[in-house]
This record gives C-alpha cells, structure tokens and sequence, in this order.
C-alpha cells in the first residue's frame, strides 16, 4: 500500500504536473489562498476532487514554501456503511489521516414532500464544516470545487437564476467571524481530476446522498439536475468552440460596468440611471 501511496503522489508532481499540480499551486498564489500559520480544515466529502484536494494539501506541505497545518476532516452525514467504509479505504491507500464526525443531516432533510432539499443540506453541511473546524483551532476550510464547477455556476445564475455571478475562489464567512472558505482546485479541470482517478486506478464515491438514492429506486432512474443540464449544455457548445469554457470563466473577469444595467454590490442595488446624466460618452457596443 505504501509503493500505491508514492505511485499517486508521483503522478501528481510528474504526469500530471501541468494539469494539475500547476494549476492547484497558481490559485493558490494568485488568489493568496493560504497564509503562514494558518490552520486549515481539507474537507473530504469521498469524491474524487476532494480526494485529489487532500493530496495536493500533503504535496504542498511538502514541496512548498508555506508555513502551514492542515487537518483532513470528514463529516458523516448519515452515509451508508458501504460508502463510509469505501472512503476509509481510500484514505488508507492514499495515505490520508482522518477525522471524521458526525452530523445525521440526511435524516434532517430528507422529508417526504420537501421539494428542493439540496440547498438546505449544503448549508448544513457547510455550517457544520465551519464549526467542527473552528474547534480544532482551524481559521479555513478548504471546499473541493473545481473549474467545471465554477463555469457550471455562472451559468446556471444567468439561465435559472436571471442574475451574474460567479463561485468565489475564496469568501469570508458570515456566520462565523475569522473562518475563511477557500477553493484551491479553482483552475483545474474535472476532466484531468478523471484522467488522474483513472491513472491510478482509484475508486471513489459518487453522490452518497440518501435521498437521491431513495428517489432513483422509487422511481426507477436516475435523478438529474440543473447542473447536469448545463455541464451538457456546455459539452454541446464546445463541441461548436473549444473556447467556450475558458470564455464563460473569464466573463465574470471581465464585466464592463458603463454597459451593465444595474448590479449589486454589498446588497445596494445599482442602476444605470444613477450616472447616466453625468456621462459624457455616447458609444454603443454592439
């Protein structure tokens, strides 16, 4: 198990070197993800990109220059023992100490008529997250959401939402002053976080939700998402532009305020009108 664990630590710093670990250290840098002596909690959920999260944590800790501690949290939030023994297992062979807790947030949310029970977990989960890390002297948590995810959320906003915005690489949080949420796999691509997991060949969990699981075998197929309507959304537009994903990204780098109608910014809504009298240009961008 031990020559396993070098093999993917290997193919992290060698292989995939370009794909990812370059990747994974230039947000770290231009997004100034971590600080020295921070303390910060890697939350696996079991998948693949938080799996592949904690190992860049380790590498990082020791090829790096930051000063740091990390701590690998798993919260349990009522897995079935298959899906809890697997990510045990992949803990071992890739060499990954755990600390796990426990949450029951499954058995909160999944009520019977319940429509939309996803956000009220993920909140959940994320306020727990906050607080266990805060009791062990952390002051971030690390979230394993990646470039997919990122251009998937701008345009959800914009389809489903009728708003821009965009997944931020990192973000203060509200309910628990001094903790810090951040996002070090922001610039990597699921595709090449596949590629890595197939390298190796690792298996991890998929979407170890109860409720889904519950509804597909009442139902007799597999529940979709908005989520999953725009990733083929945009498996469909790149087939047109092998830019499309690298352009939805840097819009939200690139928004031109003089030709936005109105926008938010620390809950105040902004329009247009607001400075419309006292602008001297004219041209139109069409």
């Amino acid at each position: 198990m031990e020559d396993r664990q070098k093999q993917v630590e290997h193919s992290i710093v060698k292989k995939f070197r370009k794909e990812i670990w370059r990747r994974f250290t230039k947000a770290v840098n231009e997004y100034d993800l971590i600080q020295d002596g921070d303390r910060i909690a890697v939350c696996i959920s079991g998948g693949k990109d938080s799996m592949l999260m904690a190992k860049l944590f380790q590498e990082i800790l020791k090829h790096g220059k930051k000063n740091f501690e990390a701590v690998y949290l798993v919260m349990n939030p009522g897995y079935n023992e298959r899906n809890l023994r697997r990510i045990e297992e992949n803990a071992a062979i890739l060499g990954v100490p755990l600390d796990i807790f426990e949450s029951r947030i499954f058995d909160i949310v999944a009520v019977e008529d319940m429509e939309s029970p996803c956000y009220l977990c993920a909140r959940m989960r994320r306020g727990h997250l906050y607080n266990r890390a805060r009791e062990l002297g952390c002051n971030k948590i690390a979230l394993g959401h990646h470039f997919d995810d990122v251009i998937e959320t701008i345009l959800m906003g914009m389809l489903y939402g009728a708003q821009i915005q965009t997944m931020m690489p990192k973000l203060h949080s509200t309910n628990f002053p001094g903790m810090e949420l951040i996002r070090p796999l922001y610039l990597i691509r699921e595709e090449d976080i596949i590629h890595w997991m197939n390298y190796n060949d690792l298996n991890f969990i998929r979407c170890a939700c109860l409720l889904t699981e519950k509804r597909a075998a009442e139902e007799g197929a597999e529940i979709g998402s908005k989520r999953d309507e725009v990733k083929a959304l945009i498996r469909e537009l790149r087939q047109k532009s092998p830019y499309i994903e690298k352009n939805i990204f840097r819009s939200v780098e690139n928004v031109n305020l003089n030709t936005v109608i109105a926008y938010k910014q620390d809950g105040v809504k902004h329009h247009f009108l607001e400075r419309y009298n006292g602008a001297e240009r004219d041209d139109e961008v069409s």
